[in-house]
């Protein structure tokens, strides 16, 4: 005998046979496009079967809102995709003679309350242990499926994984009880105890403390609030309708003494398998990367999210946009990506003009937002919309899959389109509403979009990398006559670009650290006044103190323009500056994720006062990318690693380094050091695999597979702190 279980739901969804969980996969079907695109999932349930009682199996489903009737978004937009909710199954079961019984679900299932009497994403969950053993039955309706939606499902589940203990638990000043789980992360709190029947335990989740206190502001409308009802005997609470972005926990009611033992904190993300690794002989920057892995983690949950905690927790695209390349090393992203761009090229193909939304899966076309607040961007709007063209470039550069390329490549080619209303007659993308270089550190908190860039440089930028990216996706997939047109954009945008917005002496209009990061790093420029444009850059950046004088466009650039054009040391101590803003100014503060603003928390321990505070926000870790490929030197020769570039750049502030990548044909290892006037070292290569070497004295050798040891001369540069 066989038995295999599909389900999907409108909202989302746990499945048990007599009791026990079918899966260890929490929070299904997950989010997707939900009106073009319903995943289904399938489980073997043979086993659980065949240990039934007799011929009498009970399968039972619990329903939960989830993202389908979630009241999401942020300020007050309460968006749902519908107001019921509901679940879909179908147990097939095939005997020993080949004959074969299915049981679906139909109007005729009995239904009941359960002991879950609250429960929201951004509010958190009741559970009430005083209802597990009481029937409350409630009546249901049969509601038609469109099938034509239902998708199998292939991006990865979403699991539980790290299990925390507490590093922590004291009274604040104001007597109530927080507790510490020493890293920021996404999941929920578990734990058993016994306590009087109708006695409540209230948890609420945040992310930070501010004045010795759970720092809840940066929440917005979010509760983050768990209440555990308790029956008297010994419960067990776990609350898997829900999840929470947190470090910290402030716990009442709690029956008696509270211990560090009694509670654990459950990790919960997609199912990704770790890829890419980074040590080094600074500490913090080694921090700086875990920050990072978790924000990844944090945020890689069924969609890439801009935030896990407050009230939004929406599928950002220009937070992917620049995060992509990152992502993709530190895990393999492959489905759980593709995934995504599935539902990006779905909500495309609906929206008004063809447009990428800012947000995947857009449900803020549902949104109610009060007193007349509207999100005005119905144009394409460059970074975010680029994500259709970046995140599969991405992609293809990590893992080399022609059938993914094709399968985004009609996205691409929408949102080259989209743009050509907004581009004017001297080939500048001009119109349009543009979010420019979001999050600029220098302006101000309550204006988050004015940065120093001019945003249609930065959009025209951005319009010439998606161009000549686009023409590479047709050449690779054979599309000759889309080939040409792209290179012809691409030619027509480095023309105009170049003409109306750089002079002879390399300098860039706005004249700020973003443009020149986006020109160099994208390919703008040639020649002589590349090298210019690179000494300015580097100007600016000594100019700054070396403090980071970018946002979301210029962040994941700026490394990767100052060494291309030679200012490795400029770009090493650019990395290593620990004054705020800099990556490493959070890290001081004892940040364990990638923070949303580079002063998310200002030097006396008080929240930023802007409205958008997240200490959960990978986008400005973007710089992982620089890392992994200068510093640590693993870099892709070829789409999917077929071939390999070894080119570690080192300089000042840091002795040594080692890096290893999961590549799809092996694993690729990097370690290098310098001692004294020497660089030493060693790389290991998949078995058959070609390889450059490029070493700091200019050497380039060739290797196939194997490990190899190389020497080269080097002078090191010190940095002073």
């Amino acid at each position: 005998m066989s038995a295999t279980l599909a389900v999907t739901a409108h909202g989302v969804y746990e499945a048990f046979i007599d009791g026990e969980s079918v899966t260890e996969s929490v929070l299904n079907p997950g989010w997707t496009a939900y009106e073009w695109r319903l995943a289904y999932q399938s489980f073997d349930v043979t086993n659980a079967l065949a240990q039934g009682r007799g011929n009498v199996v009970a399968l039972s489903f619990v329903v939960g809102n989830g993202w389908y009737r979630g009241d999401l978004g942020f300020a007050r937009a309460n968006a749902n995709y519908g107001e019921e909710i509901g679940v879909a199954g179908a147990l097939e079961i095939t005997y020993r003679d080949g004959e074969t019984q299915r049981v679906v679900t139909a109007g005729d299932w009995e239904a009941e309350a359960s002991e879950t009497t609250r429960n929201s994403l951004y509010n958190g969950q009741t559970i009430d242990a005083r209802l597990r053993r009481t029937r409350r039955p409630v009546a249901t309706t049969s509601v038609a499926l469109d099938t034509s939606t239902v998708v199998a499902q292939t991006a990865p589940l979403i699991v539980r994984n790290e299990v925390l203990t507490p590093t922590r638990v004291w009274k604040a000043p104001s007597g109530r009880t927080l507790v510490d789980f020493g890293q920021n992360l996404v999941g929920w709190v578990r734990f058993t105890t016994q306590g009087q029947a109708g006695a409540q335990i209230r948890i609420r989740h945040a992310e930070v403390l501010e004045h010795d206190e759970l720092g809840v502001r940066p929440l917005r409308g979010a509760e983050a609030t768990d209440v555990f009802v308790l029956s008297g005997e010994v419960d067990t609470f776990e609350p898997t309708l829900t999840f929470h972005g947190f470090r910290y926990i402030e716990i009442d009611g709690w029956p008696d003494e509270l211990t560090s033992t009694a509670l654990e904190a459950v990790v919960v993300h997609s199912d990704m398998r770790r890829t890419g690794r980074f040590a080094c002989s600074d500490p913090l920057v080694n921090q700086l990367i875990h920050n990072s892995v978790w924000g990844q983690k944090g945020n890689f949950l069924s969609v890439p999210t801009d935030c896990p905690q407050r009230d939004e927790r929406l599928g950002w695209t220009g937070d992917i946009a620049a995060y992509a390349a990152s992502a993709a090393f530190q895990f393999d992203t492959a489905d759980f990506l593709d995934g995504w761009l599935r539902d990006l090229r779905a909500e495309t193909e609906h929206s008004e003009g063809g447009f990428v939304p800012l947000t995947v899966p857009d449900v803020l076309k549902y949104a109610n937002f009060p007193d007349g607040f509207t999100l005005p961007w119905h144009r394409a709007t460059a970074v975010w919309g680029d994500a259709a063209v970046w995140v599969p470039q991405a992609l293809w550069t990590a893992y080399g899959d022609l059938e993914q390329l094709a399968e985004h490549y009609p996205a691409m080619t929408m949102h080259l389109h989209s743009i050509a209303q907004d581009v004017s007659r001297d080939g500048l993308w001009t119109g349009g509403q543009q979010l420019g270089d979001w999050l600029d550190p220098d302006a101000p908190p309550e204006d988050p979009g004015a940065a120093k860039a001019d945003p249609a440089v930065v959009a025209t930028a951005c319009l010439y990398r998606s161009a000549s990216f686009a023409a590479e996706a047709a050449r690779q997939l054979g599309k000759s006559d889309d080939e040409e047109h792209w290179s012809a954009l691409a030619e027509r945008t480095q023309s105009a670009f170049t003409q109306h917005y750089v002079d002879e002496t390399g300098w860039i209009q706005s004249d700020c650290a973003t443009v020149y990061a986006l020109a160099i790093a994208f390919g703008l420029l040639d020649g002589t006044t590349r090298k210019l444009a690179g000494d300015r850059l580097a100007e600016l950046v000594v100019q700054s103190d070396y403090r980071v004088t970018t946002g979301f466009a210029g962040t994941p650039f700026v490394t990767w323009a100052l060494s291309l054009t030679g200012h490795v040391d400029e770009a090493y101590r650019l990395l290593l500056e620990r004054e705020c803003p800099s990556w490493l100014y959070s890290v001081t503060m004892g940040a364990t994720t990638i923070w949303e603003r580079w002063d998310s928390m200002l030097p006396d321990g008080s929240i930023n006062a802007g409205e958008m505070t997240s200490f959960n926000h990978y986008a400005l870790g973007a710089v992982a990318d620089w890392i992994y490929q200068v510093v640590g030197g693993i870099r892709p020769a070829a789409p999917g690693y077929a071939r390999v570039r070894i080119e570690p750049q080192p300089g000042p502030g840091i002795d040594w380094v080692e890096t290893s990548y999961d590549s799809i044909h092996g694993t690729i290892n990097c370690a290098w050091k310098v001692v004294a006037d020497t660089f030493e070292l060693a790389v290991s290569i998949p078995e058959g695999i070609p390889a450059d070497v490029i070493l700091p004295d200019g050497r380039v050798l060739e290797v196939v597979g194997g490990s190899h040891d190389f020497r080269s001369a080097f002078a090191a540069t010190e940095v002073s702190r």
